[in-house]
């Protein structure tokens, strides 16, 4: 099977070499080692729980070794505009992080004054482009909350500005750390990866094509455990569910299922030479913040810019699948639009 895969895999090639050099080297290229008091992390965006989650396990934990004495200083709240469950949220999250000892902003640019770090938190994948732009410009180690952006179009733009820039980014779900996907993938808990099925709720907004809004979260699971290389993908889609079938280069097949009605979680199973193994539970933010402090210290993204470009075509192909009736599409297709 190893041969296979990486007989099979060559189109990742092309991605990956987005960003290999500058993206994968020590932090000693982007200047001096890092100081206790160069710290400071900036949030854009108050429209999410993510962002008071964020600020409650930095701030409130100054002690806790494995997030490296960074602490969220300043804060710029907006935020959705015209997604009101989002918007609703920012007045109560501004007073929720002010308690924190987190200075409120009036721009992006005043908060890149006053901090090192960027976690860009608003809750509306298509304000990214534009809000990453002002990061990257500024030269700031960036990491982007899901989605990445609203379209695989403007992701690959923030990518292709972070590389033209130098400047280190990265994008990824919480649910890459669910319990038992580092012992399924780089222990070989149940040794060759043949298949898995992932789910997790998938609540839809007009203004995003149907994964990206929450569904992503399952989606981005079954990736941590399948990696890249996916043909195809094709689609049923209900009121109350979609399920999305992926065909890998190699032969494998991964699923989501989207859940919009019962009961509600995370998780899923892995499928493999000499086991089955299940996903989850699913066990909060700090396993992901550990990695974002990481990141923040060595500026070496822990998830690469191949893997997170084909998670966003993947749910691109299953949006293009819904309309054709559940036709397959090969995920090529989107992929060229880069």
């Amino acid at each position: 099977m190893k041969e296979i895969n990486r007989r099979n895999f060559i189109h990742k090639a092309a991605l990956t070499s987005l960003s290999v050099g500058l993206m994968n080297k020590p932090a000693i290229l982007f200047g001096n080692s890092i100081s206790e008091t160069d710290k400071r992390i900036g949030i854009i965006g108050l429209d999410t729980s993510h962002s008071v989650a964020f600020t409650k396990a930095l701030n409130s934990n100054p002690a806790d070794p494995s997030l490296k004495g960074y602490k969220i200083t300043a804060a710029y709240p907006y935020g959705s505009k015209d997604i009101e469950s989002s918007a609703k949220r920012i007045p109560g999250y501004i007073e929720e992080v002010k308690q924190l000892g987190v200075e409120i902003v009036d721009s992006i640019q005043a908060l890149l004054n006053k901090v090192d770090y960027i976690l860009l938190e608003t809750n509306d994948g298509r304000l990214h482009l534009e809000q990453a732009t002002i990061v990257i410009e500024a030269g700031k180690p960036l990491f982007i909350d899901k989605p990445m952006a609203a379209s695989f179009k403007d992701a690959k733009k923030i990518f292709d500005l972070a590389r033209e820039k130098r400047v280190p980014i990265f994008s990824a779900s919480s649910l890459r750390y669910a319990d038992h996907i580092k012992e399924i993938v780089e222990d070989h808990l149940i040794g060759e990866i043949t298949g898995a099925d992932t789910y997790s709720p998938a609540t839809l907004e007009r203004t995003h094509p149907d994964l990206f809004w929450y569904g992503i979260h399952g989606v981005e699971t079954l990736y941590a455990i399948m990696g890249t290389g996916c043909r195809s993908v094709s689609s049923v889609s209900t009121p109350d569910t979609d399920i999305v079938v992926g065909v890998w280069q190699d032969g494998r097949v991964g699923t989501f299922r989207g859940i919009r009605k019962g009961k509600k979680d995370f998780g899923g199973t892995a499928f493999g030479t000499t086991g089955i193994q299940r996903v989850g539970p699913y066990n909060g933010y700090q396993p992901l913040l550990e990695k974002i402090v990481e990141f923040f210290d060595t500026k070496i993204p822990p998830v690469q810019e191949a893997d997170t470009l084909e998670i966003l075509a993947f749910m691109e192909a299953a949006d293009l699948s819904k309309d054709k009736g559940g036709a397959s599409i090969l995920l090529e297709k989107v992929l060229r639009q880069g």
